[in-house]
């Protein structure tokens, strides 16, 4: 898989959660995109680096592609939910959105590389259109379980960046940025089975009726 055919995967990806209610076909979008991002190591890096590009590979496809969908998909049948039923933002329009941010996230790119950033369009682009696409997540959905989807996406647009952007470094501060979301995701898992034990729903618009 060549650089440019990665990137253009993710941003196809990040259109299709757009698009999509379904949670478990979102959460395998998700991982697919874990799994692509597992290839990033060996695009990016000189070939001196070699060791830590396959430790980097293979903890990003254990926890991206593996980990993280395997806790949300547990999480989905112990909630017993399986579709976004009535997101804040339809699916047509967050894919009018979609298109919107991706026009958007070429335009920053655009201007980056302009100035001398050492990075392609494309592969800026990418970064910032995950990274807008899982805001947006994280705002227009209602369900705890696509919230969280929305944090995984908006993490690999980091991801993407970092690794992409930054020099032999960046391994030290991509594994503190895979542990912060690890951890995120497990308690997010806490927090949705006990949302789900305590409302017929995982619907987070709900808890302001909780009361002190």
């Amino acid at each position: 898989m060549g650089l440019d055919a990665l990137f253009v995967l993710l941003v196809l990806t990040g259109l299709v959660l757009l698009g999509s209610s379904l949670l478990r076909s979102s959460i395998r979008v998700v991982a697919l995109q874990g799994a692509a991002l597992s290839f990033l190591p060996f695009l990016v890096m000189e070939s001196s680096w070699a060791g830590r590009a396959v430790f980097l590979a293979a903890l990003t496809m254990g926890l991206k592609g593996i980990v993280f969908p395997m806790l949300l998909n547990r999480s989905v049948r112990e909630a017993n939910v399986r579709r976004e039923m009535e997101p804040l933002v339809g699916y047509s329009l967050s894919l009018a959105v979609g298109i919107a941010l991706l026009i958007l996230a070429f335009w920053l790119a655009s201007r980056l590389h302009g100035i001398g950033v050492g990075i392609s369009t494309l592969s800026l682009a990418s970064a910032f259109f995950m990274m807008f696409i899982g805001l947006f997540l994280i705002i227009a959905r209602r369900k705890a379980l696509t919230q969280v989807l929305g944090f995984l996406v908006l993490e690999n647009g980091i991801y993407a960046f970092g690794l992409t952007a930054v020099g032999h470094i960046h391994w030290l501060v991509e594994l503190g940025v895979l542990l912060d979301v690890f951890v995120a995701v497990f308690i997010m898992g806490i927090a949705i089975d006990h949302i789900s034990r305590e409302f017929d729903h995982i619907n987070v618009d709900q808890l302001d009726q909780l009361k002190g």
